[in-house]
Order: C-alpha cells, then sequence, then structure tokens
C-alpha cells in the first residue's frame, strides 16, 4: 500500500448529505461527493490486511484492497479496471448498498471502518467523467441466441457478460423502461433513473438488444421464445408482496409499498397518474408497516408529498444500537438500529406492534387496531410471538402502506406456463449450474434465492451468464 498506517492518522470521513430543509421538497439525490484529495485520503485509510474481510463480505467478491490502492495513487483508469472486473454497475452499488464490505473491515474491531462504498462510486464517476468507460462491443459473435426475462440488477448483469462474450442477448422487460427495481423500486433521491440510463445506453451501445413492454406468458408464448432462442434466463425477481390478511383489509386507502414507489418514480420521469389510480400522501396521516428499508423509503416520498404525520411500525423489537451477546460478531453484519436519511427527515418508529384489525369508514381507512407483543424463546429455541394483555391502542390513519417484504417470485404466467419446479419457499428450484427443471431454461437472482441484496443479484447474474456460457460451450462441440 501507498501509505500502510493512513488509519493512524486519518480519520474516517464521509461526503454527508445535503440539509434536511433543503432535500425534502425535491427528488434529488441526498447523498454529496466529497473531493478527490479527501477522497483518496480517505482510500489511505485501507490496511491490505493478510486476509481481507472485506473482500470476503462483498457479495460480488469486489478487490477492495487493490482499487483502493489505486485510487490513493491516484490510479482512477486501473482502479476503474479492477472495480468493472466483478461488478457490472458500481455507479449503483457505490449508492445503494447496504456495504456488509465495511460491516467486514477489520477496522471496524476498534474504529470507524474505510469508506469503502463512497470510494467506489468516487472510482465510478471519475471513470465516466474521463472518458475510461466507453461502448466495446465483441468483435466476434458466436451465432447463439440468448433471452433473459427481466431487466433489474441479475438480467441486467447476465445479459451484459453475456453479449461481451459474443451471444446475441435480448432482454425482455415488461415496464416501460430497463433496470427493474433498480428503476421503479428505488426512490431518486437514492438512485437517479439517469445514472441506470447512462449504463444502459452504453449496454445498447454494444450491442445489447432491450424489448420493453413486454412481458413474456402474455404478450408472448413462452415455448415460443424457448424455439426461437438456445436459452433462456429467469431474472424476473421475487415480485409477490407479503399481505396482511387481516380484518379491513379491503378498504380503500391500503396499498403495497412497491405500487406507492413505482408511482412516484413514474411521476418524477414524467409520466402521468391517471387521478383514480394515483396513491399521494399529501395531507394525509401515513402509516408505515414495515420498518426496512422499503418501509424507509416509504418515509422520504411521503415526506416529500407532503404528508401530514407519518408513523412506521415494526413487529419485531427495537434493535440494539451496538453490538451486544447475541448480535452477529464482527466480521458479519451487525443487527442494529439503522438510520436512514429518511428518517432523520422526520417520522416517529414504533417497534413490537401487531396490527389486528384496520378500521374504517364509508370503505375508506381511517385508523388501525395494534397491540404491543413481546417475544420470547420456546423450548426449540424459537422466538414466539404474545400479544401483552392491556397494550390495545387505536392510532389514525389516512393511508396504510405495506412494506413487509416479499414472497417468492410471481408464478402466475411465465413460472406456470413453463411448468418449472418450485423449491420449499416457492421460488424457482434451479440446480448447482442454475439450470431449472426445464432443460434449456435457466434462473438467477431473486427468483431463485427470494428478495435479497441488489449486490446479491448482481453476483447471482454474473454466475447465471458463467453457467450458460458453459453450457453453450458444451452444445457447441
Amino acid at each position: 500500500m501507498g501509505d500502510p498506517k493512513g488509519f493512524l492518522t486519518i480519520p474516517r470521513k464521509e461526503a454527508g448529505n445535503r440539509p434536511v430543509t433543503e432535500r425534502i421538497y425535491d427528488f434529488g439525490e441526498v447523498e454529496q461527493i466529497l473531493n478527490t484529495e479527501d477522497r483518496k485520503l480517505q482510500a489511505s485509510r485501507c490496511m491490505d490486511c493478510g486476509v481481507p474481510f472485506c473482500h470476503w463480505g462483498c457479495p460480488v467478491i469486489n478487490l477492495i484492497p487493490e482499487w483502493q490502492d489505486m485510487l490513493y495513487r491516484g490510479e482512477w483508469k486501473k482502479a476503474s479496471d479492477l472495480l468493472h472486473a466483478t461488478n457490472n454497475f458500481p455507479e449503483v452499488t457505490g449508492r445503494i448498498c447496504s456495504a456488509p464490505c465495511e460491516d467486514a473491515c477489520v477496522l471496524t474491531l476498534h474504529e470507524a471502518p474505510v469508506t469503502i462504498r463512497e470510494n467506489e462510486v468516487a472510482i465510478a464517476e471519475m471513470a465516466f467523467r474521463e472518458g475510461y468507460i466507453t461502448p466495446r462491443p465483441p468483435k466476434v459473435r458466436t451465432g447463439k441466441k440468448v433471452a433473459v426475462i427481466g431487466s433489474g440488477p441479475a438480467g441486467l448483469a447476465c445479459a451484459d457478460l453475456l453479449n461481451k462474450w459474443g451471444y446475441w442477448v435480448t432482454v425482455f422487460e415488461k415496464e416501460d423502461a430497463a433496470g427493474g427495481l433498480m428503476r421503479y423500486g428505488i426512490p431518486d433521491f437514492k438512485l437517479s433513473k439517469k445514472i441506470i440510463d447512462r449504463r444502459i445506453d452504453l449496454f445498447i451501445k454494444e450491442g445489447l438488444i432491450i424489448r420493453l413492454e413486454t412481458e413474456i406468458g402474455k404478450d408472448v408464448d413462452p415455448e415460443q421464445l424457448l424455439l426461437e432462442y438456445d436459452v433462456v434466463c429467469l431474472a424476473i425477481g421475487a415480485e409477490q408482496p407479503r399481505d396482511l390478511p387481516v380484518n379491513g383489509r379491503d378498504l380503500n386507502g391500503i396499498h403495497f409499498a412497491m405500487e406507492y414507489l413505482k408511482q412516484q418514480n413514474k411521476i418524477n420521469n414524467g409520466i402521468e397518474i391517471p387521478y383514480d389510480y394515483l396513491v399521494s400522501a399529501k395531507d394525509k396521516n401515513v402509516v408505515i408497516l414495515g420498518g426496512g428499508d422499503t418501509g424507509s423509503d416509504c418515509v422520504g416520498t411521503a415526506i416529500r408529498q407532503g404528508a401530514r404525520k407519518i408513523t412506521q411500525i415494526e413487529i419485531l423489537p427495537q434493535p440494539d444500537e451496538v453490538r451486544i451477546h447475541h448480535n452477529p460478531s464482527w466480521p458479519y453484519m451487525p443487527k442494529i438500529l439503522k438510520t436512514s436519511t429518511s428518517h432523520e427527515e422526520g417520522c416517529e418508529r414504533r417497534w413490537s406492534l401487531s396490527t389486528r384489525r384496520f378500521l374504517g369508514e364509508q370503505k375508506l381507512i381511517t385508523g388501525l387496531e395494534i397491540v404491543r407483543v413481546d417475544w420470547e424463546l420456546n423450548e426449540e429455541k424459537q422466538f414466539v410471538m404474545t400479544e401483552i394483555p392491556g397494550t390495545l391502542e387505536i392510532i389514525k390513519a389516512d393511508l396504510v402502506l405495506l412494506a413487509l417484504g416479499f414472497l417468492h417470485p410471481v408464478h402466475e404466467g411465465l413460472v406456470n406456463k413453463l411448468g418449472l419446479e418450485l423449491d420449499n419457499r416457492k421460488n424457482i428450484k434451479v440446480n448447482s449450474h442454475l439450470l431449472t427443471s426445464n432443460p434449456k431454461v435457466f434462473a438467477c437472482g431473486d427468483a431463485k434465492e427470494g428478495a435479497s441484496l441488489v449486490v446479491k443479484a448482481i453476483h447471482s447474474g454474473r454466475r447465471a451468464a458463467q453457467a450458460i456460457h458453459r453450457f453453450l460451450e458444451k452444445d457447441k462441440s
């Protein structure tokens, strides 16, 4: 390393965020950018550990110590090349990844970890600015055709690699723009969609074909696809939301979080939503059920829409603020309280509450009946929830957003028509080569793993590309 003792003299310095009083009035990205010299100093804090646990903790197995060193030395192109060797779009993960690499950083044992995520996005943005990233279409085509269904992180990562290796790749996307949940599941204040457009434009210039507003199983018969293409890869995500089937669920004003977030992203992109279908938090008491990242995204969106009051409810207990004895120890990700930029902007957060029923008048939601719950270990060492007597409460709500996670891929249409075998969690079952029960169909990302991180989906898509490449090479011989 250029400065093996940098971590001893340079404290962690983050880029920081735009002021709350400014950012809540627009959907521009919240996070700011650190100047180049400070960014190099932050890279100097990397210790080049004998065992780089950051590398171990990263789902795409980023070569973190190597590109940190190149960044410190000002070798931006070399840093970009190393970064792109394992990640198809670091400018995205550098903005939205939960950064398990930083939890695994050896510095975390005693002080603040290296700003790995911010360093990553800084390298990617410098590479675009300096023209290091340019279209590089393959010089030779194999003649083999691959169809990738779904343009989220897994689908695009798979398609990008296969296209670079000379296959004719067509990505089918049911929405009006590519990107999957990166486009319509993540708010613009966390990820500007210009970032996605820039990368997709590069893919198209390299020869990748993207067909929008085409739903396989509805607009196109999947059996026809199997006849036209040598291989089909399913990267359809896990879009079946977890519902809350309690009394009053059919009241108007209760919506899934993804429906809500997608609408706002479409509006930001200039798409008009018919009034009868518009879901808005303006001047409303908003209750968000679910304490994860999706719930947090709903908080930030509702604030920008002008909600009167926002309450976020989680059924699980409030996490600890620091690691304690039952928390996963380093280098694993800790289960501690996370406060997002949206939480900083203003909302009430409550834990250990279960929703018993929804209340309403004239078919409109007016409130929720909730009760405090306790979690205890039973004889089988499993946590069991029990209601606490005398804690029943009614809270007011004009809009309820269900951010309770996802169950599995949507089976209706494509999956059912192909007759694919499912695993015990109702995800698409694959073998060690990511091949499904159909001998020409592969699956990757959340479709076969369940809902997870963007960075894990990227790695899964890359694995699928490698498996498809081996499959087609074997078929050629």
